[in-house]
């Protein structure tokens, strides 16, 4: 949580907040009405007519959601956006705690994208009604955050985030009793909307005995799901049984899966049991299907369509009940059409099909990953001192920027790096990250040159490059004036802000 309030701030300056049911603004520490560093924000809801308000809009908020459970206890805080009496952009997310709606997260004093001359003329009249804002407001109104549609959607996923890990973490609740958590499957961090549909898929699929297909890249969570289907269903205390396809050749790869008779081949000098007999009555996780050869596919299929199989040099079928679960980062149905992979097992193994995203299609899951991978990581890493270790703002953004090609397992992987060489610092700053992503964000050299050159690298690589240049060119013919080379791009200036930061386009004397 700590993570994407440092996040809301240095991108568009908004803050976090909490309140209860009835309206009343809180500080989630220890109860204190809580300061907005968002100006305007804080006149309006500290002015009296702006909290009597704020208070109206909240409880009508509340009790439509208590009526229609637009976020129940069975489902992950879902972000919604409310418009405040100045026409500023609510952001907020419930906190169902055992049933019962507890408050909100919620940031506001932004708006939804570039302030029109009307819209500017009319929030200024609104601003000197009900707010005790010094001057004229202008100053003021000129430092609103104005957010593009898609920088709302990205804000909504971070607020939403936050509500969840709120509800996860809560000790206790008013009464008592444990709360709900928003989800059963604890062990998968993250609350952005490509995470929801996975988890809401997974509830249903954890109740049947249907063979299940994971598909996604490497490194994107496919054994932690499989591991989830397999402890959250009606299989649970039977074995959990993983063989990766591509680990060995065919033969060994057939002794592993079925097993063998003595002297089925040279060193056979016993007989042993295969793979598939070891997970009788539980759960099979078959990573990596898509490398397995035509002829164990014929075996596989054989033992999918009448749970029966024949150990290598055997005459006698055995016999198991297994549930398979097949996960591979190729596209299977892509190779069927190229005769790569046998059309008649894809059926039987595509029955319930689950997706998982790319890492970089879940940004805001970045800073939930981040912590949870620091806490995970830092008594392994020797890290002797009792606070927990943070990223600093500017690797923090260096993070979130990355594509990670190697997706969680690469972060992780960098996290548990970072703890190891920064020993007992408190602080993870850029020098922690490795080189490759210093130089992702690093501003490119080619950016100070004025003559063409070639373009090289992938498609986001060359946008990315061009981009920086623009932003960069802006920036030196205006002198660094922000709002109007926002005007000029016709983006807000809270994405171009946020732009500079990922570039590093920071003016130097």
């Amino acid at each position: 949580m700590a993570l994407i309030r440092d996040l809301l701030r240095r991108w568009w300056g908004l803050e976090l907040a909490f309140a209860d049911p009835k309206g009343y603004v809180l500080d989630h520490a220890d109860g204190k009405i809580f300061p907005s560093q968002n100006e305007l924000c804080r006149l309006a809801l500290f002015s009296k007519e702006g909290f009597r308000r704020c208070n109206e809009s909240v409880k009508v908020v509340s009790d439509h959601l208590k009526v229609g459970r637009a976020s129940g206890p069975g489902e992950p805080p879902t972000a919604f956006v409310h418009e405040c009496h100045l026409g500023f952009d609510v952001v907020a997310a419930p906190l169902w705690f055992g049933g019962e709606l507890a408050g909100f997260v919620f940031t506001g004093g932004s708006v939804r994208g570039a302030l029109a001359p009307i819209a500017t003329a009319e929030l200024l009249r609104k601003v000197r009604e009900f707010t005790d804002v010094e001057g004229d407001g202008e100053r003021a109104v000129a430092d609103i955050p104005q957010l593009s549609e898609a920088e709302l959607e990205h804000l909504k996923d971070l607020v939403a985030a936050v509500a969840a890990e709120c509800v996860r973490a809560a000790p206790r609740f008013v009464g008592g009793a444990a709360p709900a958590p928003g989800h059963p499957f604890t062990e998968i961090v993250g609350a952005s909307p490509a995470v929801r549909d996975v988890l809401r898929l997974l509830e249903k699929i954890v109740k049947s005995e249907s063979t299940v297909l994971i598909h996604g890249e490497s490194g994107t969570g496919k054994e932690l799901i499989a591991r989830a289907i397999h402890y959250h269903g009606p299989r649970a205390k039977k074995p959990f049984v993983v063989q990766n396809c591509s680990a060995f050749n065919d033969n060994l790869l057939e002794s592993a899966l079925f097993g063998h008779v003595r002297g089925a081949f040279t060193g056979a000098v016993k007989d042993q049991a295969g793979l598939f007999q070891v997970a009788d009555g539980g759960t099979f996780f078959l990573d990596e299907i898509g490398d397995m050869s035509p002829a164990l596919q014929v075996k596989l299929l054989r033992v999918l369509q009448e749970g029966t199989f024949t150990p290598v040099g055997g005459t006698k079928p055995v016999k198991v009940d297994v549930r398979i679960i097949a996960a591979s980062h190729k596209d299977l149905a892509g190779m069927v059409a190229h005769r790569q992979f046998r059309e008649d097992l894809f059926y039987r193994v595509n029955v319930l099909k689950i997706t998982l995203p790319p890492l970089r299609e879940r940004q805001a899951d970045i800073p939930t990953l981040v912590g949870h991978f620091i806490r995970k990581h830092k008594k392994a890493a020797g890290v002797a001192t009792e606070d927990v270790p943070r990223p600093t703002d500017a690797a923090l953004a260096m993070l979130v920027g990355y594509p990670w090609p190697g997706n969680i397992r690469e972060l992780e992987n960098e996290i548990e790096r970072a703890l190891v060489l920064g020993g007992d610092t408190t602080e993870i700053g850029p020098e922690l990250l490795s080189q490759r992503i210093r130089d992702h964000a690093a501003v490119p050299a080619s950016a100070a040159r004025s003559v063409p050159r070639e373009l090289t690298g992938t498609l986001r690589e060359v946008v990315e490059q061009v981009e920086s240049e623009v932003i960069l060119a802006g920036l030196i013919r205006t002198h660094w004036n922000k709002s109007q080379l926002a005007k000029e791009l016709g983006i807000s200036r809270s994405y171009l802000i946020q732009k500079c930061a990922y570039y590093g386009l920071e003016r130097k004397d």
